[in-house]
């Protein structure tokens, strides 16, 4: 299932330094991880749905990146972000 408008609408609220911020790091991690969440249920249930494994990858691959970059510009961020979305350092 993927991320509905209203879904992003309510992460982009919550995560966005500004009025209408959609592209900070912030934002596009907490987007992410939300679609990570979404096709891990769906891996759960299709095993061998190798195309949307690699899809998942290549999330977690994009999301790892902008966590480094969010972490080397401003490291209180990082922290904040990394435990409102109970990630793994």
């Amino acid at each position: 299932m993927a991320v509905t408008k209203a879904d992003k609408e309510k992460l982009i609220k919550e995560f966005a330094q500004k009025k209408w911020d959609t592209g900070s790091p912030e934002v596009q991690i907490a987007i992410l991880t939300t679609e990570i969440e979404n096709l891990k249920e769906h891996l759960k249930v299709h095993k061998k749905d190798n195309h949307s494994r690699r899809g998942i990858m290549q999330m977690v691959s994009k999301r790892r990146k902008m966590l480094t970059y969010l972490k080397r510009k401003n490291p209180s961020k990082y922290d904040e972000i990394i435990s409102k979305l109970n990630l793994r350092k």
